[in-house]
């Protein structure tokens, strides 16, 4: 097919345009005398044309109607031709009244030559416009794959409009869950019925694809339509990466996925205090602890959209914080970025860099959060980095007069069984501590919250690598249950959470229902194409200090709402100065005392802590030989050091 130009399609549209000048000005005296023109008035209509046309062609031009494409013309173009034409208007009737009042022109002419215009050029674009996307679609409808595509909102369309053009895909039907517009034709597609209908709707059509397009529902609808679509056997289910995109208009149909089982689990869009982030943010100066690691790593971006002055990333993992240094550098953002790698035991390290950038906002998300791996021979570490390091980087913020800082939780510190929950416990009670010394600068805000899809440990990975190999699926018992929200939701409330804070508040996430771990392996093997009798589940048993299930809330906790609906706010056991003083004395101790020493002290420190009485893993060492001449027992006075 022979394609034009586009100085040469510019110029034809000129042309169309002028045509339609002279002939609406000769339609118009036409209108006004019925259609006989007196002689004396067609004159008029001579002598008047030639200025009528420059006058027009000069604002069609200055308001840029030659830029754009007719094939894709909108209502943005509309409005620019109604805006061109007004003007137009304005000038010609200048020129009757004022400039050249000999001349004689009716003022019906005045008033009715512009609607003409409006119809002749508008209209004519439209029509053009739909005969090109006819063309389009009728070219590629035979050659697409047929596809059903549920959900017909308005930012839907985007989507059905790309895949009608496109010829890998041929849209036969639509379906509308809630039967409102059933029967109605939209994009040339007709909603031919519900959820209930697919079965006999991919039968007739023989179509094996379905598109998830509903991002304005709710969590519970999409489910609900993926459910219905994954009744019919054969039938791939697929969405976008991103219902975002949908929303935003930006649509890639080279993005097209399967669906996930991270979109089943998917949660309602969170509605943010966006006037709140900003004043807390824009401008500012913000500090992140764990930047490289999941949660901290969306923090920062979510906080790069409310333009802070400064944001440092800082992290004891040079290589993880190096990785994330390479996705901001591709970012446009007037933000300075600081990159420090600091342990945030290292109290000296940790005031010096406080006092260097001066925070308005300190997010700390550094945390060992693995359950098992830190449950037996790294309790220690667990210990000084969750506990000992939160107070050193707290009570630095405390010491230059951060404004805010904020504490990352976990739903394992409550009724904790093992040690990585308890030492996050000792964390919120840390900073209620802190809180609770006379006159605080410091604002010390805890967040609690559960699993994170996505997250680096995370339990879908590990089963969709399992399934990949074939299986089996190990899950530790059939009963166990996990709370699970996506990474960027609880990113977001826990900024929301920042911005509603007082001081000494523990901020309890809404995690919704918990989702059985078997139910979601189950769900992966039918998303992977595959049934439960292709891929085998096994149960392992529970790990070092693994709980059946995950609470939000001790059990003599209770919540007080917000003014946000998915954050509450748990009335827990807090701590006073003396007991923080108290704790601190022994956990500088605890680098020389056993594992069994450190789990004892803990059920002192964390009155909520049971710990697991489960034995070790066993674990075979294969020792170099050496002499024993250099090695020592510690001296009493090194034991308390």
């Amino acid at each position: 097919m022979l394609k034009l130009p586009a100085r040469l399609l510019s110029l034809l549209a000129y042309f169309h345009d002028a045509i339609a000048v002279v002939f609406a000005w000769w339609v118009a005296f036409l209108f006004r005398f019925n259609f006989h023109v007196p002689p004396a008035y067609l004159g008029y209509l001579l002598e008047s044309l030639p200025i009528i046309f420059i006058l027009h062609s000069v604002c069609f031009y200055s308001f840029g109607l030659y830029r754009g494409l007719w094939r894709f013309a909108s209502l943005p173009d509309l409005k620019r031709i109604v805006r061109a034409i007004a003007f137009g208007a304005l000038l010609t009737v200048s020129f009757a009244l004022v400039i050249h009042p000999e001349i004689i022109i009716p003022r019906s002419v005045l008033f009715i030559h512009p609607m003409l215009l409006v119809i002749l050029m508008g209209g004519s674009r439209f029509v053009y416009r739909a005969w090109k996307e006819r063309r389009m679609f009728n070219s590629v409808a035979a050659q697409g794959k047929p596809v059903i595509v549920i959900g017909v909102e308005d930012s839907s369309l985007n989507l059905i409009k790309e895949l009608s053009k496109s010829p890998e895909w041929r849209v036969v039907a639509m379906i509308d869950p809630n039967k409102k517009l059933v029967g109605r034709e939209i994009m040339h597609t007709k909603v031919e019925g519900g959820l209930q209908d697919i079965p006999r709707i991919a039968q007739r059509y023989d179509c094996k694809h379905c598109m998830i397009a509903m991002p304005g529902s709710r969590h519970e609808k999409r489910r609900a339509a993926v459910e219905a679509a994954r009744q019919v056997e054969g039938m791939e289910v697929l969405t976008l990466p991103a219902m975002s995109d949908l929303i935003s208009g930006r649509v890639s149909l080279s993005q097209i996925r399967r669906i996930d089982v991270e979109d089943l689990l998917g949660r309602d869009v969170v509605q943010l205090d966006t006037h709140g982030l900003s004043a807390m943010l824009a401008n500012k100066v913000v500090l992140v602890s764990g930047a490289a690691g999941s949660i901290g790593s969306e923090l920062c971006r979510q906080i790069l959209s409310f333009h802070p002055a400064q944001l440092v990333c800082l992290d004891i993992s040079e290589y993880a914080l190096y990785t994330l240094q390479q996705e901001f550098n591709q970012l446009v953002t007037e933000t300075e970025l600081v990159y420090v790698v600091a342990d945030v035991k290292n109290q000296v390290r940790m005031q010096r860099i406080l006092q260097s950038h001066q925070p308005d906002v300190v997010l700390h998300a550094g945390a060992y959060k693995h359950v098992p791996m830190m449950e037996h021979f790294n309790v220690v570490e667990a210990l000084q980095n969750n506990a000992y390091g939160t107070y050193q980087i707290a009570a630095a913020c405390q010491a230059v007069r951060v404004p805010t800082f904020v504490l990352v939780s976990t739903d394992k510190a409550v009724n904790p069984t093992n040690v990585m929950g308890a030492s996050k416990r000792l964390a919120e009670l840390i900073c209620q501590g802190l809180q609770h010394q006379k006159h605080s600068p410091t604002r010390f805000i805890t967040v609690r919250f559960g699993n994170v899809l996505g997250s680096s440990g995370s339990v879908i990975p590990k089963f969709r690598e399992q399934i990949a190999h074939g299986g089996p699926i190990t899950i530790t018992h059939p009963e166990i249950t996990r709370y699970f929200m996506s990474i960027p939701e609880a990113a977001q409330l826990v900024l929301q959470a920042a911005t509603m804070g007082n001081g000494g508040e523990v901020f309890v996430l809404d995690m919704g229902t918990p989702v059985r771990i078997i139910d979601l392996a189950r769900d992966m093997i039918k998303l992977s194409g595959l049934q439960e009798q292709d891929i085998r589940i096994e149960f392992t048993g529970l790990r070092p200090g693994e709980k059946l299930y995950e609470e939000l809330l001790a059990d003599d906790e209770n919540t007080l709402p917000t003014s946000h609906e998915k954050l509450r706010i748990a009335q827990a056991r807090s701590a006073d100065g003396a007991w923080l003083a108290s704790l601190l004395e022994w956990l500088t101790l605890t680098p020389n005392m056993t594992e069994e020493q450190i789990k004892q002290g803990l059920q002192r420190w964390v009155q909520e802590y049971q710990p697991d009485t489960r034995p070790a893993p066993s674990i075979s060492l294969r020792v170099k030989d050496m002499s024993t001449e250099n090695i020592h027992a510690p001296s009493p006075s090194q034991q308390l050091h």
